[in-house]
């Protein structure tokens, strides 16, 4: 490219000198026979420079440029030589100083080797220029003059070699500069838009607390800064992976889809045990649990980034492509940068839920207080009511009153008191419950009696008919409580009673499984609501629309409770319009 180019300037040169070369020939006063010589030699000029100008405008290959530049250096040489040579015969004249033109170019072409070829070359024709002059003019032939004019050539050849040399490495230089400088620009240029494409991103993330709003438009924004096939955002929490947001391949509905599986041999784990980025150039050989169940949607590479919130990683960001190695490292730079502003908003993400949570929590136990405290406030003025009556009616009226009379307002008085004592008790054990000091007697028990003295006393509170028991011969012996499982026993009993269709029977059925002990409660009424399943064993907690049914709802609560302080369990299995059965399983060792 500068050979090409110094050609170039070179051949403007000669078309610019040769008018004055043609007016130098034509004012010139020759001898005899040397004008003729003069107008060939620059004619040949001429003519070769207006070749040498067309050829120095082709686009001619690397190799041949050197070719190029000798040829037209030789051609110089010759030129300059013949006209130092027609014009010896002028007097006074330095005609012999052209070759220091010829000189600097082979220099500026060739460097030190073209000025110490050139000045070799020069010192016959500085000879034979002497002859001819000697000759010509009648001087007598100076050695000394052919000696100086080659040696003084040589000091040029050197110095302006050493110059040529010189500014091509500076030149070298500026251009290493120049293009340090465009990487610098480019490389400062490709920051700037990382960083504006980030802050683009990170305002998505930020634009919502809301996991689906929020995942939704960073996702957005990520496909047009960094086309993907699928990306996944995976939490770690419990040992299990989190999946908060996917979309692509194999998702079904493009955003949030909340997904938990095991964390143990996934990418997952690696990148949360390393805090590094995995950057998987080639999926075709599967090495995480995650990649073979991705292997059926044609995704062939991956990069995985940390969640890094500073203290702790939390999750991974995941990019797919289905292009063998399609990421290139400032990729994988990009997505790192992403996964820190992905980290933050998750974590606010995580705490805004958890704050909402603790909130409708608060706002749920704070509706059931206030339905307890009036369910309460229904359920004590009753019996209060029954007994104050009573007892101003024995008061005021004793005398009058038969004796079966009075016996029948002491009854009322006594079993209002029993109600309210009950509620008492319950709303006592549901606090001790809670608090952890709930006391326990355990001594060997038989679940078989115990559910008889619950039917029994069925019977007397004249359900004894609509109760069947189906008790198997023999249970073994739980080590328990005897008193507090034939509360929960009895609890249940009452319930299906209270709750199950009007005349309906319950059924109560043991059974030994497994080294556990199961006493199944059935009744035939309403059903309860799959929402509703877990509501009925927290503390006041009842079945939406059964509020007109007398009870605090604690019953439940403090069932489960004693069962759980046995090592056992309580559930219920129902559907609404099939009624409910409630399982006590107790282990028979413990």
């Amino acid at each position: 490219m500068q050979l090409r180019g110094l050609e170039r300037w070179i051949s403007l040169v000669r078309l610019v000198a040769l008018p004055f070369a043609l007016a130098a020939v034509a004012l010139a006063h020759y001898p005899a026979g040397w004008e003729l010589w003069a107008w060939v030699t620059t004619g040949l000029f001429a003519a070769g420079a207006v070749v040498l100008f067309a050829f120095a405008r082709l686009e001619v290959a690397a190799r041949h440029q050197i070719a190029q530049s000798v040829v037209a250096q030789v051609f110089d040489t010759a030129v300059v030589t013949a006209y130092v040579l027609v014009y010896s015969f002028e007097r006074g004249l330095p005609i012999q100083q052209l070759l220091y033109i010829d000189l600097a170019a082979a220099c500026v072409r060739f460097q030190l080797v073209g000025g110490l070829v050139l000045a070799a070359v020069s010192a016959p024709i500085v000879a034979g220029f002497e002859r001819l002059r000697s000759r010509e003019i009648a001087v007598p032939y100076s050695w000394k003059l052919v000696g100086f004019q080659t040696a003084f050539e040589l000091v040029i050849a050197l110095i302006v070699a050493w110059l040529v040399r010189r500014l091509a490495a500076e030149g070298a230089h500026a251009e290493a500069r120049a293009t340090e400088a465009e990487a610098l620009r480019d490389e400062l240029r490709h920051r700037a838009d990382l960083a504006n494409a980030v802050n683009r991103c990170a305002r998505a993330l930020a634009s919502s607390l809301e996991v689906g709003e929020a995942f939704g438009a960073f996702m957005f924004e990520l496909r047009a800064l960094l086309p993907y096939d699928r990306v996944t955002i995976v939490l770690a929490e419990d040992e299990q992976a989190r999946v908060m947001a996917s979309t692509g391949l194999g998702v079904e509905s493009q955003g949030v889809a909340v997904v938990e599986h095991p964390i143990g041999g996934t990418l997952l784990e690696q990148v949360v045990a390393t805090g590094r980025a995995v950057h998987r150039r080639n999926l075709d050989a599967a090495q995480y649990t995650d990649e073979r169940e991705l292997s059926g949607l044609r995704v062939r590479s991956s990069v995985a980034v940390p969640l890094d919130t500073g203290t702790c990683t939390i999750g991974m960001l995941a990019v797919y492509r289905c292009e063998s190695d399609a990421f290139h490292e400032s990729d994988v730079q990009f997505v790192g940068l992403l996964g820190r502003f992905v980290a933050a908003a998750a974590q606010n993400i995580r705490a805004y839920e958890a704050e909402r949570e603790t909130v409708e929590e608060l706002r749920r136990l704070s509706t059931m207080r206030a339905d307890f405290v009036s369910l309460v406030s229904h359920e004590v003025r009753t019996p209060l009511a029954a007994v104050i009556g009573s007892a101003r009616t024995l008061q005021k009226s004793w005398r009058e009153l038969d004796p079966d009379q009075r016996d029948a307002f002491l009854a009322l008085i006594a079993n209002e008191t029993d109600r309210l004592a009950a509620m008492v008790g319950e709303v006592l054990d549901s606090a001790r419950i809670g608090a952890g000091t709930f006391s326990y007697t355990f001594a060997p028990v038989d679940v078989c009696e115990l559910v008889r003295e619950s039917v029994a006393a069925a019977a007397l509170g004249g359900a004894g008919s609509r109760v069947v028991a189906t008790i198997p011969d023999p249970v073994p012996l739980l080590r328990a409580d005897g008193a507090r499982l034939r509360q929960v026993i009895t609890n249940l009993v009452d319930n299906a009673l209270k709750y199950g269709a009007d005349g309906a029977q319950v059924n109560v059925r043991i059974a030994s499984v497994n080294g556990t002990v199961r006493v199944e409660v059935a009744d035939h009424g309403p059903g309860i609501a799959p929402e509703d399943a877990e509501l009925i064993f927290e503390r006041f907690g009842r079945v939406r629309g059964t509020s007109f049914k007398p009870g605090t709802g604690l019953g439940l609560y403090i069932a489960r409770g004693i069962a759980e302080a046995h090592g056992g369990t309580l559930t219920v299995a129902s559907k609404p319009g099939e009624g409910a059965t409630f399982v006590l399983a107790l282990p028979t060792s413990g």
